[in-house]
């Protein structure tokens, strides 16, 4: 009997080790993704929320390497937009003109991506701050208007549409690419995961308390801003990528500054240094006006008042909780342990007194 309750506890104890694994969440992410699209087959969901709940984990997939740039290194940039462009022209090109498969254009996107990144970065090792943001988003604004006028390429203002793509052969349907973003998805988390706890993320975050003190202590400011610059503008590069193998679909005009924006906004709700938050800043940016308050009546017929509701949130988030709604999250979550070990503490004392 004794046995076989250690092994009982054995196995509970082993469970919750598990479940403690920051992978953990990240795989039940991806099944709660998966199952989504299992339901959109099904006819339980309609294919227009499955197709909005794409989009988001595209803009998620973006928001991740943001986090990365914000809140580890401390460099804004408002260029990501552009970059997400870039990407989605990528596949187009790749796929129309020169007639191969998602796998050239995603080694492409890479190359591209990891030139604009350093040529970013080596930008960001001369200006900081609001002048950063400023030349990020020039250099954003530069990119749509090529979209716009390079016409044999990106199709001028009338964008570029592609046929269903194909991956060594294979002709992929839109369900399929929802599993592909998906795996991309859970690359992507695992991978930020992982720099956040190396010593690369300690170094992003010393560089951004304190550049000075993290040069004295031998960290290249060099190194790791041109790292992480590359690192968030080959996941924006990926995302466009996704975006258009999935919706088949670019213009111009779709990668302008209010894309850029929102996904800041994204980030900085949620909360900049946890991929949940980034998670769920990306839900209620990108979801909630598209999955709720369209359906109310106020909102279709005040269109922009989404807007208001956006800019408000940021707002409040700024000014009492700057870590971002995951963190006031934690903070009720500590709250009600707290709470509730009182309540049983006081049960103890009260039935068995004071020990």
């Amino acid at each position: 009997m004794e046995n076989k309750k250690t092994s009982q506890l054995t196995l509970l104890n082993r469970f919750q080790s598990f479940t403690k694994h920051p992978f953990f969440g990240i795989f039940l992410a991806a099944f709660v993704m998966i199952l989504i699209q299992v339901l959109g087959n099904s006819g339980i969901l309609k294919p227009s929320a499955v197709d909005i709940l794409a989009n988001i984990w595209v803009y998620m997939i973006v928001g991740l390497g943001f986090t990365l740039l914000l809140g580890y290194a401390g460099l804004a940039s408002l260029g990501t937009a552009g970059f997400i462009g870039v990407g989605s022209y990528v596949i187009g090109f790749v796929f129309n003109q020169m007639g191969m498969n998602f796998f050239v254009a995603f080694i492409l996107g890479v190359v591209l991506a990891i030139i604009l990144g350093t040529i970013v970065g080596f930008i960001s090792l001369r200006i900081e701050g609001m002048y950063l943001a400023i030349i990020t988003l020039g250099l954003s604004e530069i990119l749509v208007e090529v979209f716009k006028f390079w016409t044999p390429v990106t199709g001028g203002v009338n964008g570029v549409q592609i046929a269903r793509p194909e991956f060594f052969g294979k002709v992929l349907e839109r369900e399929e690419v929802y599993f592909i973003l998906v795996f991309f998805m859970v690359v992507v988390m695992i991978s930020v995961v992982n720099i956040i706890a190396s010593p690369t993320g300690r170094a992003m975050l010393s560089i951004k308390n304190s550049t000075s003190a993290a040069q004295a202590m031998g960290i290249s400011v060099l190194k790791y801003r041109l790292m992480t610059f590359v690192i968030s503008t080959v996941i924006a590069v990926i995302g466009g990528m996704l975006y258009m193998t999935y919706n088949r679909a670019t213009t111009p005009n779709m990668w302008s500054i209010a894309l850029s924006l929102n996904i800041l906004a994204a980030v900085v709700i949620g909360g900049s240094k946890s991929i949940w938050g980034v998670g769920l800043g990306s839900l209620l940016i990108f979801g909630l006006d598209q999955l709720v308050l369209k359906r109310i009546e106020f909102f279709q017929v005040y269109g922009n008042a989404s807007f208001i509701l956006n800019g408000a949130l940021i707002i409040l988030v700024v000014m009492f909780y700057p870590g971002g709604i995951i963190r006031m999250f934690k903070d009720l979550s500590n709250f009600t342990k707290k709470q509730i070990n009182g309540i049983i503490r006081s049960y103890k004392e009260y039935r068995y007194g004071k020990q």
